[in-house]
């Protein structure tokens, strides 16, 4: 049998975390809270579970709750949307994902996409027949605009963003949205898939989400996460909002690929949109990451900046010459912590010896991990 995937196998967050399990060491490495769950939604959950909410919802999502994101997404960047042509719920933020490039990509269309990148992109790019083209982001993690730009051909049809950046936790400033608005005006053709998953965890430099963008927004698929936003990345729910000429293909390929999305989750999803407020999670996590810093902040390692999502690199440049792949893993066997190597981000496997940290954690996790690495 010849794979469709022949250069891909298990993921590093599946690698590392059976590691972590096998030698028994902190897993700070899969981006997952170790945390509770909001004692609100799980009593929302209860309840919603007693209804009569356990059959196929429409196939866009439940109704009630589209109006919810129609509402949020109102109130968070001032955009209305048409709940019933414009918002599509689906199972997790990579199913999203992937049903949308398999809808907008055809065989032998190019997608250009930054590196380090999440490491479902290009595999959803090569099983809909396009050509993944990667562009490395600046030693910084900051877009190289003239070497983005130099790579858009004729046969370009998407560009993919992710932002705040999930590895490196940096967030675009508006020059940076401005030069990508400047580039796409010279090339219509080209549409905008921006994964804005972390939308809610940014500190200092406020996310600027493409749904504030009138240059945008028309030409955008914008992928959000509940499972980031409410911590409970196990119940796998998601949501994209595109214009109704881009929705359209996307829902063909999303009813075929799963139809509906889990019904009871959407219900209480929607009552606990009405009781809680999103716009508290950024100062949530910055005192989680704050936290974090000064615990590790004696260790060895550089502390690089993490502008938001729930990740933070650090450099080892002083400690090892190892290749991070082979640093990660001494790093689990000899010392209990569990990372993940930022090459594996990579399409070229650049390796810049830094680890990517999950401070999603309680604080107790925290600390135990942050003497191990103080130790090193």
């Amino acid at each position: 049998m010849i794979s469709k995937l022949p250069h891909v196998g298990t993921t590093i967050f599946t690698t590392m975390s059976q590691m972590a399990a096998k030698y028994q060491a902190i897993n700070l490495s899969q981006g997952f809270p170790n945390f509770p769950v909001d004692e609100k939604l799980i009593e929302i959950l209860q309840e919603t579970v007693a209804e009569n909410v356990h059959q196929y919802t429409p196939m866009a999502g439940n109704n009630e709750l589209l109006e919810e994101l129609a509402n949020l997404t109102s109130k968070s960047y001032q955009r209305k949307v048409e709940p019933s042509k414009e918002i599509l719920i689906t199972a997790g933020a990579t199913q999203g994902i992937f049903t949308t490039i398999q809808a907008l990509i055809h065989t032998g269309d190019e997608v250009v996409i930054l590196d380090p990148a999440y490491d479902c992109y290009a595999p959803a790019v090569l099983l809909a027949g396009g050509k993944p083209v990667h562009v490395n982001l600046r030693p910084d993690f900051t877009p190289d605009w003239d070497k983005i730009e130099s790579s858009i051909t004729s046969k370009t049809k998407m560009i993919m963003v992710n932002n705040p950046h999930n590895p490196t936790g940096k967030t675009w400033l508006m020059s940076d949205i401005e030069q990508l608005e400047t580039i796409l005006e010279k090339h219509p053709q080209v549409i905008l898939l921006s994964d804005e998953v972390y939308e809610y965890i940014s500190f200092e430099n406020k996310h600027i989400s493409a749904n504030t963008r009138e240059k945008l927004k028309e030409r955008s698929v914008i992928v959000s996460s509940f499972g980031k936003t409410f911590h409970i990345t196990g119940w796998k729910v998601g949501y994209l909002i595109a214009p109704e000429s881009l929705m359209i293909e996307i829902k063909k390929v999303h009813q075929f690929l799963v139809f509906s999305v889990n019904s009871i989750a959407q219900v209480a999803l929607r009552k606990y949109l009405q009781a809680t407020d999103v716009n508290t999670l950024g100062s949530f996590y910055q005192e989680k990451r704050d936290y974090f810093r000064s615990l590790i902040s004696k260790s060895r390692f550089e502390i690089l900046p993490s502008e938001g999502t729930y990740f933070q690199v650090v450099r080892y440049s002083d400690i090892s010459k190892e290749p991070d792949t082979q640093f990660a893993e001494r790093l689990i066997k000899e010392h209990g912590v569990a990372t993940i190597p930022l090459s594996a981000f990579y399409e070229n496997k650049f390796d810049n010896q830094s680890i990517r940290l999950c401070f999603a954690k309680d604080n107790e996790t925290l600390e135990k991990a942050a003497e191990k690495l103080c130790q090193i």
